[in-house]
């Protein structure tokens, strides 16, 4: 259950972030759109403007919820499995982070810089899983289980390059024949402990390894042995 959980939200690139806005007599609940990426632990990424209600509400009180939805293009969308992290949102200046929202997120690039934006962590506390009619559970940060592979944070922006410059035929394989997603130019955004993220315009996609990977040290020859799984499709 905690690897659906993983899966679903290292697959998406935008949530519904929830805040307590601050108005006159008491805070009042107000959700709304944002991009996300999400780190190699599962802490959610966010770029934010200092103009937005939300960073003025986090500003305020930094609890907040954040809202995955995986039901998409299903005909009965209360099947499917949708996750609400719950946890407290900081300012970051890491430079890691902001790399990988980034990757995620490149036309962010434009506005990024601009002094009145910022990006932000959540530390996920715990989360609520609705995997379905009667498949409802909470899940605490540690039964989560986000286990990152050692080194592969630092060795991240490498491999992403090197995979994109030196092998995209490599990634447009893992797109076409392990995913049948259609289309070229697909990149690279995102290698965790669990699989990688891909990108082609506005549309992502992830493919998850086999099993977690547990040094950056292992990260080559898993991506090499998906290269040929994928010419023997």
């Amino acid at each position: 259950m905690s690897r659906g959980v993983r899966d679903l939200v290292r697959g998406l690139d935008r949530a519904a972030l929830a805040t307590a806005l601050p108005v006159e007599g008491a805070p009042w609940p107000y959700a709304s759109l944002v991009l996300a990426a999400v780190d190699h632990d599962l802490s959610p990424i966010l770029l934010l403007s200092d103009l937005a209600e939300h960073s003025k509400a986090i500003a305020a009180d930094a609890r907040v919820s954040l809202f995955f939805d995986g039901t998409h293009g299903l005909d009965q969308p209360l099947t499917g499995p949708r996750v609400t992290l719950v946890g407290r949102a900081a300012r970051t200046d890491d430079a890691r982070l902001a790399r990988r929202f980034l990757a995620r997120h490149p036309d962010a690039e434009m506005y990024a810089g601009f002094k009145d934006f910022h990006f932000y962590r959540i530390a996920v506390e715990r989360a609520h899983l609705v995997a379905g009619f009667g498949k409802i559970r909470w899940l605490s940060a540690a039964e989560l289980g986000a286990e990152p592979a050692g080194g592969l944070a630092d060795a991240e922006e490498g491999i992403i390059s090197h995979m994109n410059e030196d092998h995209a035929d490599a990634v447009q394989l893992y797109a076409a024949k392990l995913l049948g997603l259609g289309g070229s130019d697909w990149r690279m955004t995102g290698i965790d402990a669990e699989g990688i993220d891909l990108r082609q315009s506005g549309q992502v996609a992830r493919l998850a390894f086999e099993a977690p990977l547990r040094a950056a040290s292992e990260a080559r020859k898993v991506l090499v042995a998906l290269v040929g799984k994928a010419r023997t499709v």
